[in-house]
């Protein structure tokens, strides 16, 4: 299973901090991480996946809500892949809105700067 990260890799690892990490198990996001028998944290390959997931949807501007309930659906099993299929979807729909719309905003940024340099070369001219 390879369990043999200690916190402090797994945050160098996922640019998350040692408290987001912490903070993630305690509110359910990550099942509880494995322990050695000093009773450190030994994160799996697994563990770090799941948390590079958990990155991803957070970024994208999931809710830790949102992510707390995909994570509880997980835990459940197989029998709730269509719902987490759903949420995902959702959030896919989402994040594609917002894409969009920072394109429109970043076309109308451009023609603006297209504008301004056009006025700057007509100044040029005319001086």
């Amino acid at each position: 299973m390879g369990t043999d990260l200690t916190i402090q890799q797994v945050a160098a690892l996922t640019h998350l901090s040692e408290h987001t990490l912490r903070y993630y198990e305690r509110i359910g996001l990550l099942d509880p991480i494995h322990r050695a028998s000093s009773g450190h944290r030994r994160y799996s390959t697994q563990d770090i996946a799941w948390i590079e997931f958990l990155t991803r949807l957070r970024t994208t501007g999931m809710s830790i809500s949102q992510m707390q309930q995909f994570a509880a659906l997980r835990r459940q099993g197989d029998r709730t892949v269509p719902e987490r299929r759903l949420l995902l979807e959702v959030h896919r729909d989402e994040v594609q809105a917002k894409l969009d719309e920072l394109q429109h905003n970043l076309s109308e940024i451009q023609q603006k700067i297209q504008l301004y340099k056009t006025l700057e070369q007509n100044n040029d001219v005319n001086t």
